[in-house]
């Protein structure tokens, strides 16, 4: 369906004209999509660290990445794998968008980014080198590397960016937020800002943490780890990797004769109260805030892709939050993430960008592991393979640890 005309009025949209994807089931954004609608799943046995003493052994993790040759070596000693694979996404976000910065003003392109904790893996490291030899073999990069601001300050130093500027620290709805908050700096007059999310904490101080939460998976088979929305559910499975992408207003994407993969319509974030308030949860009020911000009514939304903890308690909560808005199986809900597992501040964005390419070729991927959604749900979850119903207004749902609902409301330029 075509999104209503008032829909498309915004003086100062913001659309998106360039995907940088790395995740456990593709590297680049053409292969991790040819994966999605495929099937192919990135989950498997931890190999990064042992994790073997861990209750919980299966991860989404990246392989083949070579940062030798996609990052400067002058880099590779002072940052970790997170910021690594976050400075490829966004060069690979800003080529594919065509944007030449050097022919905007000086602080023409910010950058925003979400971050769950920062580089972990290189803060273990460094700590190991000062408990088991001393401080003097503790690397002069710490003081930085780890910090979690860290993929938007180095993504701005080597891109030359020095537009706005900023990190948000919402867990995993970061990179939904943090994409709300690009379109801000947009419909500031900020020609482009490059956003999303990238992490990876596959190493044991990255995953005790997620183990103390109790919501992680423990079955040790890849294929059933994850199955979000099944009657079998049994908590998510971790993973590295995200999404930075181009957002730019839609002017200045036109008069350069940019292709835009859709627009960012609506958006809207909400806290949960405290557990014995007796308020209600806030996700159903972030479905509707963003749909409002949006101009759209239920109606005008043709697919959601879910948060999908995977928890029976969570799942069943999204459920009824978007049955509440849409209607017992009212709306298509897919949550491909089952190939590549919650990938912290990572995620969000990803189901962003992921949601942008089903709009681009009219096709919804499905929940690859879960073979049928838990009746008792109401979900319309499209399983088994992908379903051709040409989507034009997809709305990506996100939650975090600790209250965080988020969503994002994204329709096809037309």
């Amino acid at each position: 369906m075509t999104p209503p005309i008032a829909a498309q009025a915004d003086p100062r949209a913001a659309v998106v004209t360039g995907l940088g994807i790395v995740a456990p089931n593709g590297l680049g954004t053409e292969e991790f999509w040819q994966a999605t609608l495929s099937g192919v799943s990135g989950l498997g046995s931890v190999t990064r660290f042992d994790a073997s003493r861990y209750p919980a052994t299966v991860a989404g993790e990246i392989r083949g990445y070579d940062d030798e040759k996609l990052i400067p070596s002058r880099l590779l000693p002072q940052t970790d794998r997170m910021t690594r694979l976050a400075l490829t996404a966004a060069d690979w976000a800003l080529r594919d968008s065509g944007l030449d910065t050097d022919r905007l003003s000086e602080y023409g392109v910010g950058v925003v980014t979400a971050a769950s904790g920062g580089a972990v893996e290189f803060g273990q490291k460094e700590l190991q080198q000062l408990w088991g030899h001393g401080k003097e073999y503790v690397s002069a990069y710490q003081s930085f590397a780890w910090f979690y601001a860290v993929n938007t300050g180095q993504i701005s130093i080597q891109q030359g960016l020095r537009g706005p500027s900023s990190v948000l620290l919402t867990e995993q709805t970061g990179g939904i937020d943090a994409l709300g908050q690009a379109r801000r700096h947009i419909r500031k007059g900020t020609p482009a800002m490059v956003s999303g999310g990238v992490d990876a904490m596959l190493c044991p101080w990255g995953w005790l943490p997620q183990l103390a939460t109790g919501l992680m998976s423990t079955e040790p088979d890849p294929a059933r780890a994850y199955l979000p929305f099944s009657a079998d559910a049994c908590g998510y499975t971790p993973g590295e990797g995200g999404a930075i992408l181009l957002v730019e207003d839609a002017v200045h994407a036109r008069d350069r004769g940019a292709h835009a993969y859709g627009r960012i319509a609506g958006y809207a974030a909400t806290l949960d109260p405290a557990p014995d308030s007796g308020r209600p949860p806030g996700l159903r009020r972030a479905l509707e805030e963003a749909l409002r911000d949006a101009r759209l009514t239920p109606a005008d939304v043709d697919v959601v892709f879910a948060d999908a903890a995977g928890s029976p308690e969570a799942d069943r909560a999204e459920a009824e939050a978007l049955n509440a808005v849409f209607g017992r199986r009212g709306v298509p809900v897919t949550a491909p993430k089952t190939l590549t597992g919650r990938l912290l501040a990572g995620g969000a964005a990803l189901d962003v960008a992921t949601a942008l390419l089903s709009l681009r070729d009219g096709v919804i991927p499905p929940t690859a592991s879960t073979v049928r959604a838990d009746p008792a749900l109401g979900l319309d979850l499209v399983t088994e393979g992908p379903r051709e119903t040409g989507p034009c207004t997809a709305l990506v749902v996100a939650r975090g640890h600790g209250g965080f609902n988020a969503a994002l409301v994204v329709c096809r330029e037309t």
